[in-house]
């Protein structure tokens, strides 16, 4: 693999919100091209150890030959499983990098870009048994509304769905160009790419149920950060910012208002450290235009 794998967004930010000690444990959710891994490392000590997770057997290529790392070949939303394997009952931070690989959208094979031509894939990890393509061509049309409304955001869905349906009806969804023709039948014109974008999002999303393992990650935070530890989150696009924002205020994926006790004392694991999300200034998006989304937020365990 080379450098270019992924160039790592909010690098500084979000290694300076960990407040590392040296001596300290931490998690990398989200190793990918090692870029935040690797800046992390250079902050500990030789007593300090870094946990780092990812699923995909291409990342880990990228892995430098360092003691203090353990790598950890699976999906991040078995974090507190491992950690007990591996004797960590606590951890001083975790870091998570939600979005995807620049190494994904750049390898047609993998399918999550529709700038190539490209099996329809778009797993990333080699544990998951269902693609792009088996949404496409099984999904009943209820279920693709839910998919491409409210993970891509997808402007009238149902006109989509109809094409869809009108397409499988004669052949089997393969390759992500088929998915490109017959979206753009339907983009508005002036928007051709963030349509596109919006649609490969959505079926990105489902094939790797990525808000379900982020709703589970979060929920297992609270019992492995110390008190005084960090959470900090890079998310890329509302529905993932909403559910860390709504964590952080209220200790609930699902609620923006945390529960209070009898005194009105308000319940919650988290405390903000950023009270606005921190994101990319011109530089950084001028030199990495998919820093252009990013949404960072920190926390502190109380």
């Amino acid at each position: 693999m080379t450098r270019e794998y992924h160039i790592p967004v909010l690098l500084k930010n979000s290694v300076d919100g960990l407040n590392i000690e040296p001596s300290g444990v931490y998690v990398d959710m989200t190793f990918g091209g090692g870029g935040h891994s690797r800046a992390i490392l250079e902050r500990l000590g030789p007593d300090g150890r870094l946990i780092a997770f990812d699923q995909d057997a291409d990342a880990w290529e990228n892995a430098p030959n360092d003691d203090r790392l353990i790598l950890v070949k699976h999906n991040f939303r078995f974090l507190k499983n491992f950690l007990d394997f591996l004797g960590y009952e606590k951890v001083d931070g975790i870091l998570g990098d939600l979005g995807v690989s620049s190494h994904h959208f750049d390898a047609p094979e993998r399918g999550f870009s529709f700038r190539f031509n490209g099996s329809l894939d778009m797993r990333m990890g080699p544990g998951l048994e269902k693609t792009a393509a088996d949404v496409l061509n099984q999904y009943p049309e209820d279920r693709l509304f839910y998919v491409f409304k409210f993970y891509g955001e997808v402007p009238s869905p149902g006109r989509l769905i109809r094409k869809i349906a009108d397409f499988r009806g004669s052949q089997k969804f393969e390759t992500t160009t088929q998915l490109k023709e017959l979206a753009e039948t339907i983009a508005p014109r002036r928007d051709v790419n963030k349509y596109l974008a919006q649609v490969f999002q959505a079926l990105r999303i489902e094939v790797n149920s990525e808000m379900e393992a982020l709703k589970e990650i979060l929920m297992q935070t609270p019992d492995v950060i110390k008190p005084g530890g960090r959470l900090v989150i890079i998310s890329y696009h509302s529905l993932e910012d909403r559910l860390v924002k709504n964590f952080i205020r209220s200790g609930n994926v699902e609620k923006s208002q945390a529960e209070t006790d009898l005194y009105g004392h308000r319940d919650v694991p988290f405390k903000a450290v950023t009270r606005k999300a921190v994101q990319s200034d011109a530089t950084e998006v001028e030199d990495n235009p998919r820093a252009r989304s990013a949404k960072l937020r920190i926390a502190e365990k109380l």
